[in-house]
């Protein structure tokens, strides 16, 4: 890319917190995208190795960790009150904590995930706090009891993110290519009964990350294409889904939610250890993991027509996530021995000399059964688009400029997730960044291309229920 366009003006302090894989990447775009005084830029992470690059590329930064008794002071001292923009691409800081002070000074706020404060993923011992559902909640809470105001982007990455723009642009190809054309719906209603005209049945958020470097992995280190400390705390989440109402069958280990929007249910697993059956372009079917992500509630929660735990529509929803071969080997061996390894390793866009992140969403049965629509973008031209990160990581900090852009937009849209913004705005942004963006529709099901052998307790009389999905 040679044109970058300026979005935006930013007046005041922009603050990141967080400089790790998804900070490196998203700053070289708040550089070209936005008119901003680069000398009010402070960066504020922890980490010896973070601080030493920043230094080395003369930005400002503190080293300090963020805690629940020190984050307004540290903030304070760096943000500009009704000014600017606090963008936050950190772990083991409380997201809602950090989105309600930043709203209480006026400052416009993003970030990529409900991340907890440090110690409550491990230290939680009642599996249904530990959910996404949980602490969705508490931020969906805090919209109702304070709605409006400043605006605060929740959730706003690759997924959960961009993937919500997806399943809009899909619906309406889909729409298109079923002979029912129709303009984007209005409002969150509309959406929703668009998707129960379609008879989409869910969604699988499904990815399939190729990205490989010629090194082998060397035993006890764990290497991925993003943040190790994001994805083992996901992982050792329960796994959880969006339950739509075309399910039949409870899995013995589920367990429901007694308050809030009741739009999912939570396994009492790990989520990086339940695989499912799912489907991408290049690979086609193929197991993922059955990671718990914020999206898989959000969604299930938007297109729902009517409410509480037996609403008239809802869909199905959940991550497929198949990561790098790489990721899944430090799977294997974290969950063998019972620990987490002590070196964690991301791999960088010099070191990875093949292959792609293919990140989308799978509409499933409607007329014409599945379609998947999303990102299928190689590190390789990943490198041509922007600097300092891989495939995985420009689908994320990409998704993070446009969701910056729209906030600034609409200044006073108080807090949001992504299925609540103008998906065609944000995608006009992100697109540029995201390679090929590509439609395809399949006639795989899961009940295709399964071993024989060995009998399965299935569901043949509706191939997408969730029962059939579940591998185990």
């Amino acid at each position: 890319m040679t044109d970058h366009p300026i979005h935006a003006r930013i007046e005041g302090a922009v603050v990141m917190i967080g400089f790790g894989s998804i900070g490196r990447g998203t700053l070289p775009l708040i550089d070209r995208h936005f008119d901003y005084d680069r000398d009010r830029l402070m960066v504020i992470d922890p980490a010896d190795k973070a601080c030493a690059d920043l230094a080395a590329r003369g930005i400002s930064h503190d080293q300090v960790a963020l805690t629940p008794d020190n984050y307004r002071e540290v903030l304070g001292r760096h943000l500009t009150p009704g000014k600017g923009f606090c963008v936050n691409l950190s772990v083991d800081t409380s997201s809602l904590d950090l989105m309600k002070y930043c709203r209480e000074i006026g400052v416009p706020y993003i970030d990529t995930v409900v991340e907890p404060w440090a110690g409550f993923y491990f230290d939680t011992e009642n599996n249904a706090e530990r959910t996404n559902y949980a602490l969705r909640q508490k931020v969906r809470d805090e919209k109702a009891a304070n709605p409006g105001g400043t605006t605060a982007v929740s959730c706003c990455g690759a997924n959960p993110g961009m993937v919500s723009w997806f399943v809009k642009a899909a619906l309406l190809h889909l729409a298109r290519d079923t002979g029912n054309r129709t303009a984007a719906p209005a409002d969150r209603e509309g959406w929703a009964r668009l998707m129960q005209s379609l008879g989409v049945k869910g969604v699988h958020i499904a990815e399939r990350d190729t990205q490989a470097r010629k090194t082998p992995r060397p035993r006890d280190v764990f290497v991925n294409t993003w943040s190790v400390e994001g994805f083992i705390a996901e992982g050792f989440q329960p796994a959880e889904l969006g339950w739509g109402t075309h399910e039949t069958w409870l899995p013995e280990n589920a367990r429901r939610h007694g308050t809030g929007c009741q739009a999912a249910i939570w396994m009492n697993r790990p989520g990086a250890i339940t695989r499912v059956h799912s489907w991408c372009p290049t690979p086609g079917p193929q197991f993922g993991f059955l990671v718990t992500h914020n999206e898989a509630i959000s969604i299930s929660d938007y297109y729902t027509v009517g409410s509480g735990p037996g609403p008239e529509y809802r869909p199905t929803c959940h991550y497929a996530y198949h990561p790098c071969d790489d990721a899944v080997l430090s799977l294997h061996e974290m969950f063998g021995a019972g620990r987490q390894q002590q070196v964690h390793h991301i791999l960088t866009e010099d070191e990875i000399v093949e292959g792609i992140d293919e990140l989308g969403v799978l509409l499933f049965g409607h007329e014409k059964n599945a379609l998947w629509y999303g990102s299928r973008l190689s590190n390789a031209e990943t490198r041509k688009l922007a600097p300092d990160q891989n495939a995985t990581g420009l689908q994320v900090t990409s998704a993070v400029l446009a969701g910056m852009v729209w906030a600034l937009e609409n200044p006073n849209a108080g807090i949001v997730e992504t299925d609540e913004m103008d998906h065609a705005r944000c995608l006009e942004i992100q697109t540029p960044y995201l390679g090929p963006v590509e439609a395809h529709y399949t006639d795989w099901t899961p009940l295709q291309d399964r071993w024989q052998h060995f009998p399965e307790d299935i569901d043949e009389s509706d191939p997408w229920q969730f029962r059939n999905v579940l591998a185990s």
